[in-house]
């Protein structure tokens, strides 16, 4: 049976991405190995829906550029012995490394040698990463340096991944050759939202009356809930009935909590707290629209974000900062679309759903067309078929021995 190892560093059983794609490995008859950090009580190895993790006990703590590099390092090294090591039992055909950080595809670079290809999955972008979280210039010593090395691990790599085309066009402008890279967009599973709607009511859940938007993920600046907080206590008076529930918990959830009391609105504004994610569907049931209020930032305006496919995969009209990368896959038809950091005009869009349940079925129907193309089950067989190609020698030589 052919074997492919996934690398990331991030906690195997809340890394949607790693985790869809190895389970759809799995499900194609592959063998799948993955190394990932040791979530607090989870044993050094284990198997999860026939997938093989072994795991590193690092723990992940944000923090200071000194911090990221100690974790980055400690895990390189880990991987660097531990794929040699796994090759004595299971001869990998792929390894499949995921950002970040970038450099972490030169890691297996024995396995490479034992005849492994090596794929990079640069589903994020590190030096706008940087320069978002540390407020750094792209002139400056560090973002260059991140630039130089992406450059330099996407072109070590045998092939890359990516999760836009818009992603993929900026890694081009590097340097990136784009026959030997392949777009899977970072989506939700489809299946894990199948008859959520026949599920008990979430608690607290709105009744016919009411028109409750929603917003779940984390409680960061970046993700602008202040923002949606100040548009809700503006239309306010235009949405009698109308609420606004906050699932998650972050960095801005005190302030977040305290804004709200501020302008009086703990009975229109929930803050819901942390929601198990496998009672999310669950949630999104019982909500008329959802938003996601994200701030213009050099990051964020590459994102996609998998929330976004989460409420169109519900049959849910989104409101959606009009980030640069966002217009590419959605129309004006598509989603309400407001200007970011833009508090007026996310009120203006609240009040035009809340006042037109017609038009909120008519963006949730045009939405899930234009989503069609770009579906985890559409990209899961573009994922597969990278798979096959890259490991078509393996693949021929076990159907030879078979036969």
């Amino acid at each position: 049976m052919t074997s492919i190892c996934i690398v990331a560093q991030s906690f195997y059983d809340f890394d949607a991405r790693v985790r869809r794609k190895a389970e759809a490995l799995v499900a194609a008859g592959y063998t799948v190995d993955v190394l990932a950090l040791r979530y607090p009580g989870r044993q050094a190895r284990y198997a999860l829906n026939g997938v093989n993790v072994h795991t590193l006990a690092l723990g992940k703590k944000r923090g200071s550029l000194p911090r990221y590099l100690v974790e980055y390092a400690a895990f390189f090294f880990w991987v660097f012995l531990q794929v040699p090591l796994l090759m004595r039992r299971r001869r990998y055909s792929v390894v499949d490394v995921n950002t970040l950080p970038d450099f972490l595809i030169f890691a297996p670079v024995i396995a490479r040698w034992m005849g492994a290809t090596l794929v990079l999955d640069m589903h994020e972008i590190t030096p706008e990463f940087y320069m978002s979280k540390y407020g750094l210039s792209e002139r400056s010593w560090i973002v260059r340096l991140l630039t130089f090395l992406e450059r330099i691990s996407f072109n070590f790599a045998d092939h890359v991944t990516t999760i836009t085309d818009p992603i993929q066009d900026l890694f081009v402008s590097r340097g990136l050759s784009r026959r030997k890279s392949t777009v899977i967009m970072n989506v939700a599973d489809e299946a894990r939202f199948v008859g959520a709607g026949n599920r008990p009511p979430a608690p607290g859940a709105a009744d016919g009356r009411k028109f409750v938007m929603m917003y779940h993920g984390t409680l960061t600046a970046i993700y602008g809930l202040q923002i949606a907080v100040e548009a809700f206590d503006t239309a306010k008076s235009e949405m009698p009935g109308a609420e606004l529930w906050i699932l998650g918990v972050g960095s801005e959830e005190g302030a977040l909590a305290e804004l709200v009391e501020q302008r009086g609105l703990t009975g229109q504004i929930k803050m819901v707290g942390q929601i198990p994610a496998g009672e999310i569907p669950g949630w999104l049931t019982k909500c008329d629209a959802g938003v996601l209020p994200m701030r213009r930032d050099v990051f964020l305006d590459f994102c996609f974000p998998n929330k976004l496919a989460e409420y169109i995969v519900m049959g849910k009209p989104v409101i959606l900062s009009r980030l640069r990368g966002l217009p590419h896959y959605f129309s004006e038809e598509a989603v309400a679309y407001f200007e970011p950091d833009d508090a007026r005009d996310l009120a203006r869009q609240m009040v035009r759903l809340y006042r037109d349940r017609e038009l909120c079925a008519r963006i949730a129907a045009r939405a899930a067309e234009e989503y069609a193309p770009i579906r985890w089950d559409v990209m899961k067989q573009r994922y597969l078929r990278l798979i096959e190609s890259l490991t078509q020698p393996a693949r021929l030589a076990e159907r030879a021995q078979a036969a």
